[in-house]
């Protein structure tokens, strides 16, 4: 199922410098047709959170460094589905059905993260994930 949203090609040229360049630490995605995605070069993992709406879904990317258990630093471009449970009923239907259409377009991504709340998000579920899938 599709929304009919059509990918800005914007937000796949800010991709392909988060990927590529390296010049960004995350990028969120808002659908309206009108907001540009916002980037950021330099940020934490928290400050990354603290960026994503409370109450409105969001797609996202972020340039996840992390070490291993055994040891050596690895990096996975992570896609996230923030989706919260206090979204409006309409809009999280939305997000849901745009979904596949953003995230096939976005080749190199190493994880899916599919969030409705904190806890689903945070640091720890998101390096086991990462550790799990090297």
């Amino acid at each position: 199922m599709s929304s009919g949203v059509r990918t800005n090609p914007e937000c796949l040229q800010k991709y392909q410098e988060l990927k590529l360049g390296k010049t960004l630490k995350y990028i969120i995605y808002k659908l309206n047709g009108l907001q540009k995605p916002t980037t950021v070069q330099n940020a934490t993992y928290d400050e990354f959170l603290a960026s994503l709406p409370e109450n409105e879904p969001r797609y996202a990317v972020y340039d996840f460094d992390y070490e291993k258990s055994e040891g050596g630093q690895r990096n996975k471009i992570v896609f996230y589905s923030w989706n919260p449970d206090t979204s409006m009923i309409r809009h999280k239907m939305v997000y849901a059905s745009s979904k596949i259409s953003l995230r096939k377009q976005m080749d190199g991504v190493g994880i899916e993260i599919q969030g409705t709340d904190a806890s689903e998000v945070d640091y720890e579920s998101v390096l086991e994930k990462a550790q799990r899938s090297a």
